[in-house]
């Protein structure tokens, strides 16, 4: 079992991000990108399953978790901008990105505007466009509602569609006090953001090799929004993890990790061949 060590570093442009870090040293950097709501916690699972042929990094965004919560600046492009200072900051110069959930879209605006920093792109539960998803409006609806503190009602209705199978109550409750930190204006303007920005156009101009991961049992992402990815970046691949929901990197992180292994030995080679499986049904865009 990998070692999770929790880190924290300064932006470019002045902001304190933490992050944690496991793996090998010597493996292929491998980034992972949260969505709303989350923090680097939401990775654990799959931290601590990492194969030796990764180095795995996974920060917490700005208004999450304990990283600085600027007034400002919740939209893809700011979350995106703050991922390549990352980098910058911890001196990765070329990574595999994976994104989970909305934090798919930052990492795949990385990946289009600067494909020399990305050597691979994964999409977990990652959704095409929120234009045509009723559940992205209710979601609207209810942030609005929000003021501070933060009702824990609101953060356990948010969590419990996030999953088909049990998942251990210790870390659910670990993912709400998590989700429990977010101001109501973080809530707010990172859901604007997103509704406001034209998700379909950010999976265009993607060249990187590309992996999308997605649970059949998903309740938000039919596997038509899927086919929407597979069609618009080229050469994608598609592996499904049947009976899974949204966050099925927390219902199987066994075999999650060796989809993330397997492709990051493909795209970075000098990770090796070790977690070659790809454990899943799989189709190709």
């Amino acid at each position: 079992m990998s070692t999770v060590e929790v880190k924290s570093t300064r932006l470019a442009g002045g902001s304190l991000m933490p992050y944690a870090e496991a793996g090998s040293p010597e493996g292929a950097p491998v980034v992972f990108v949260h969505g709303l709501g989350d923090s680097w916690w939401t990775f654990e699972p799959l931290l601590r399953q990492l194969p030796a042929t990764l180095h795995a990094y996974a920060p917490t965004q700005r208004g999450h978790g304990d990283a600085d919560r600027p007034a400002e600046g919740y939209r893809p492009e700011d979350f995106a901008r703050d991922l390549l200072q990352f980098l910058d900051a911890v001196g990765i110069g070329r990574a595999v990105l994976v994104g989970a959930s909305s934090g798919g879209v930052a990492a795949r605006m990385v990946a289009g505007s600067h494909p020399d920093r990305v050597a691979g792109l994964v999409l977990m539960g990652v959704p095409a466009a929120l234009d045509d998803k009723p559940g992205a409006a209710s979601l609207w609806e209810s942030v609005q509602a929000l003021r501070d503190p933060v009702p824990r009602p609101f953060v356990e209705d948010f969590l419990s569609g996030m999953v088909s199978r049990p998942v251990g109550r210790g870390f659910m409750a670990t993912m709400t006090e998590e989700g429990l930190k977010l101001p109501a204006y973080v809530w707010q303007e990172t859901v604007r953001g997103l509704l406001e920005t034209d998700l379909a156009a950010t999976l265009r101009g993607i060249l990187v090799p590309t992996l999308v991961l997605w649970g059949d049992e998903d309740p938000y992402l039919p596997r038509a929004d899927q086919q929407r990815i597979l069609d618009t970046i080229f050469g994608s691949t598609l592996v499904v993890h049947e009976g899974s929901g949204h966050v099925l990197y927390w219902e199987q992180p066994e075999r999650v990790v060796q989809d993330i292994a397997g492709f990051a030995g493909r795209v970075l080679p000098r990770a090796g061949a070790e977690g070659d499986g790809d454990g899943g049904a799989r189709a190709s865009g």
